[in-house]
């Protein structure tokens, strides 16, 4: 079966995201996986799919320095959902040569070096996770940065060869807080106290009233520097 982009665009169009990402799972059975990070987007969109039943492997990546908070949630998941959520871990022979040669906190020291980090511990687990996958769903919101509000809801990735699927990419931040509340959905207790995005714990910091979303993560670099690499645009 033939899928374009257009093609698909014209199907999810006027459906809500159950229906969107039930359609999704029916036309890739098999080949569609869902990234979380435990996040407030994550967890919604995770409610979605395994409260519909719906056919979308969950995965996480595990960096090794993850905060306390981000491993409760994951284990609440599981727990309330009676799932299994897939990790994915940074290979041991690149990352013990990383930390052995610049130090366990060698990405604080060049930007350079903190993206040698972000690729060991987030792009290349990535990277497998999405080998053979043709649906990347995600938990991306306009709102997080600016070069996100011309998005599509569904694009292609040229990077990973598959199509990115943003159920939530126009919901907005009170919009994602009242479906966690009108849900019990069990979430990071750090978006409680100022953590908007909240990755490894040496680069995530809570962002002050005012600052920009992505202020909390790399705040010790450029403001035109603050991606990992996860999502190329």
């Amino acid at each position: 079966m033939a899928h374009s982009l257009e093609i698909l665009i014209d199907k999810i169009s006027g459906l809500n995201e159950i229906e969107a990402l039930r359609l999704l799972a029916g036309e890739f059975p098999n080949e569609i996986v869902f990234s979380s990070s435990f996040s407030w987007e994550d967890q919604a969109i995770t409610h979605m799919i395994l409260s519909n039943q719906i056919p979308v492997e969950i995965f996480t990546l595990d960096t090794g320095r993850l905060f306390s908070e981000t491993y409760y949630v994951w284990s609440r998941t599981n727990e309330i959902y009676n799932t299994k959520i897939k990790p994915y871990y940074p290979q041991n022979q690149p990352l013990e040569g990383y930390v052995k040669e610049n130090g366990p906190n060698a990405f604080y020291e060049s930007v350079d070096l903190r993206k040698q980090c972000c690729f060991i511990r987030k792009v290349e687990p990535l990277n497998r996770a999405l080998q053979g996958k043709k649906i990347w769903v995600t938990g991306l919101r306009a709102e997080h940065s600016p070069d996100r509000h011309n998005l599509q809801q569904l694009e292609w990735d040229d990077s990973h060869q598959l199509y990115k699927y943003h159920p939530l990419l126009h919901w907005t931040t009170d919009q994602v807080k009242n479906f966690i509340a009108e849900n019990h959905i069990p979430y990071n207790t750090l978006h409680d106290k100022g953590f908007v995005s909240i990755g490894c714990a040496p680069c995530t910091r809570a962002i002050k009233e005012g600052e920009d979303f992505r202020a909390g993560r790399w705040w010790w670099e450029d403001d035109s520097k603050k991606e990992c690499g996860l999502h190329v645009h």
